[in-house]
């Protein structure tokens, strides 16, 4: 059974309702203001025996408020991430690292983690494209505009030196990664493409690479892998994980991730550094991605 962990930020207790974990504690940052973007939560889980006489790597997440608690998300599933790093840790499969886990902003999410470098190489009438695309699938309810460069600045101007102030952490860019699945996959890409010497490894899984949901007249991918082309970080010191299943919104993503798989091995990565695995049979869903969360927390975080 899970057990409520509390959430403290410069001595006061948040108001919000407890997370439970089965390993280690959250510690909680209420409504973390930026000048980039909205004020959000962010829950920082700090391992089983967590001292500040050691120091510790850090993976930053995305879509924070689905990672810790199903109890408490949507749709009842949550990735389970303090079982799955605290397991690795406890084995000695790891190093010791914390999980900065940034909630998403819900209408915004889209806008957010959409890569706005590969939006703005499209033409106006694609980019309107996109945009009504999004707008009739109820994704967002404005004009889309990504606003993801924004979104990693708050992440590496503002978040990470308020991480590295308050927890004992290695801030080096070789302990420094970052992950999220879907969208989260895509701005995990793209934070590792525009911040090389901020995060040495990246795992994205359930890539959304499709971007408007259809594989059939969507100009995303390929702006997507012209953008990867010319942006890949230094394959001799980054690590970036790929993965993908076949089932409900993941059936899209297949052929799109050979694409991808095609631009990697053409700039010199390999399996020292680069993985893109298919799990036959599994869907899109916080259930399918913590069953798998072990293999890149592995990859990314070992010794």
């Amino acid at each position: 059974m899970k057990i409520a962990a509390f959430f403290i930020f410069i001595g006061m207790v948040s108001s919000a309702q407890e997370i439970k974990v089965n390993s280690g504690k959250i510690e909680r940052l209420p409504n973390f203001k930026s000048q980039y973007v909205d004020a959000r939560n962010v829950d920082i889980w700090l391992p089983d025996g967590y001292s500040p006489k050691e120091k510790y790597a850090v993976l930053y997440m995305h879509d924070g408020q689905a990672l810790y608690d199903a109890d408490q998300t949507w749709n009842k599933q949550a990735w389970d991430v303090d079982d799955a790093a605290g397991k690795l840790i406890a084995e000695n499969k790891t190093q010791k690292f914390i999980v900065v886990g940034i909630w998403n902003n819900g209408i915004k999410r889209h806008a957010e983690y959409f890569p706005q470098k590969a939006f703005e190489q499209l033409s106006a009438e694609k980019q309107e494209f996109v945009s009504n695309e999004y707008l009739s699938k109820g994704k967002i309810d404005v004009a889309f505009h990504p606003v993801s460069d924004n979104y990693l600045k708050f992440i590496v101007t503002e978040l990470k030196p308020f991480i590295d102030k308050t927890f004992s952490t290695k801030t080096d860019v070789a302990n420094t990664f970052i992950a999220g699945s879907s969208m989260g996959g895509l701005i995990s890409m793209y934070a590792i493409c525009e911040y090389p010497e901020v995060f040495s490894g990246a795992a994205c899984l359930s890539t959304h690479w499709s971007g408007i949901y259809q594989i059939d007249n969507n100009p995303v991918p390929a702006s997507f892998c012209d953008y990867l082309k010319n942006h890949l970080p230094n394959p001799k010191n980054h690590k970036i994980y790929f993965d993908f299943g076949d089932q409900t919104l993941d059936a899209l993503y297949p052929s799109l991730q050979k694409m991808v798989d095609y631009i990697m091995y053409e700039k010199g990565f390999t399996a020292t550094n680069w993985i893109t695995k298919f799990f036959p049979g599994k869907d899109h869903s916080e259930n399918a991605w913590k069953e798998r969360l072990n293999i890149p927390l592995e990859f990314l975080l070992k010794k």
